[in-house]
């Protein structure tokens, strides 16, 4: 589940090179850098770079197979089985459906032009731009469907008298998180484009990401920031104090009236639920914040990086890192919350089940698939 993604490109303010004068991210040329351009400065040729692309398919490969498989499973049980789709698993599909875009989309690519061509796009600008934008896209939507997860928890817990959402301010909300998320990453895909980064024995590396004019550096470093305070910052502060004041709900306060099994049973669930939530943004925290980081110093302090040969390397450790985090999500979300491989196998022995042993319709199984009732209070198993 995705993306989900600031700004999950290179983003860059930039010279656009002359002729055939390669030029780096920031105000730089290679003469800033002193790089002299031949086969010794192939930094896709160092062991440095070997072992990052090691870590970066490692990545990637396990990327498309988690979160492409975990994610399919997750969204054909959720279109075959009424009984998933209570309000929090609608939530949850739209990381499902963010994830299991750019696995299957995106990441391909990826691989393509990190490890395969070695940071070399060969597929196009409208390719180039199109990826940018799912992957940044994937990224908005997967932290809003966090934090839309994160309030919806608060309201049920800590207002359990409060009206909890209906089915038409679910999808409305889903329908702003989406549109929030694609009206705010346009730049990633209008500024995304190619060029040559390097030229190694004639043969050229291309570059695929965002690059900016120079003179429109005050809109950069403005979108930047508006990116991450909106996107990170606000979420991750929004998300700590709704778990905060849940756990307080949960394990400071005093049940009032006498506390029967049911009651006990009840309590167990929620906070184990809870804390899965909370290890969820611990990841998150975890997966994105180095990212982030990693991004304010390039943008806002460039020198930092003037003289590291291998900055560019550790950027993309670090952007596959962050994108690893949509196979956590998957994994706690789809995956084991959600029993979902369950549901998966009851649809394949539903489809392959012979004629003369279907009898019994496709009602019946959807009411034996689970043998406790499929409510937040007593169902230790799915995430409600």
């Amino acid at each position: 589940m995705a993306a989900q993604n600031g700004n999950t490109s290179f983003a860059a303010n930039f010279n656009p090179p002359q002729d055939h004068a390669s030029s780096l991210p920031f105000n730089f040329s290679y003469g800033d850098y002193d790089l002299p351009l031949d086969e010794e400065e192939d930094m896709t040729k160092t062991r440095t770079f070997f072992a990052a692309k090691i870590v970066i398919g490692v990545a990637l490969a396990g990327i498309m197979l988690v979160c492409g498989v975990g994610n399919f499973v997750f969204i054909a049980a959720l279109a075959r089985y009424k009984k998933l789709r209570n309000l929090t698993n609608l939530l949850i599909a739209n990381l499902a459906i963010s994830d299991f875009l750019v696995a299957i989309i995106c990441c391909p690519f990826e691989m393509d032009y990190y490890v395969v061509r070695q940071l070399s796009w060969e597929h196009g600008h409208v390719l180039c731009a199109s990826v940018n934008y799912l992957r940044t896209v994937s990224l908005y939507v997967s932290t809003n469907a966090l934090l839309a997860i994160a309030i919806d928890r608060y309201l049920a817990i800590v207002h359990p008298l409060k009206p909890r959402m209906n089915y038409q301010t679910a999808s409305f909300l889903i329908a702003l998180v989406w549109t929030v998320s694609i009206l705010i990453a346009i730049p990633s895909a209008y500024f995304a484009t190619e060029t040559v980064l390097f030229i190694v024995k004639s043969q050229e590396k291309i570059f695929c990401g965002q690059i900016w004019p120079v003179d429109q550096q005050l809109y950069y470093k403005s979108y930047s920031l508006f990116i991450f305070s909106i996107e990170f910052v606000v979420p991750v502060v929004t998300m700590t104090l709704c778990y905060a004041r849940i756990s307080r709900e949960l394990w400071f306060k005093a049940v009032p009236g006498v506390q029967t099994e049911q009651i006990r049973k009840r309590l167990r669930c929620r906070r184990k639920t809870v804390l899965v939530l909370m290890g969820i943004l611990t990841a998150y925290v975890l997966c994105w914040a180095p990212f982030y980081g990693f991004a304010i110093v390039r943008d806002f302090f460039p020198t930092v990086f003037v003289k590291e040969k291998h900055y560019l390397t550790a950027f993309y450790v670090v952007e596959c890192i962050a994108m690893s985090n949509s196979m956590i999500n998957t994994i706690c979300f789809v995956t084991v919350k959600n029993n979902s491989m369950k549901y998966f196998k009851k649809m394949m022995l539903l489809h392959w089940r012979p004629s003369h042993h279907g009898s019994k319709s496709s009602a019946d199984l959807d009411l034996k698939t689970s043998g406790m009732p499929a409510t937040e209070e007593v169902d230790c198993i799915r995430l409600k």
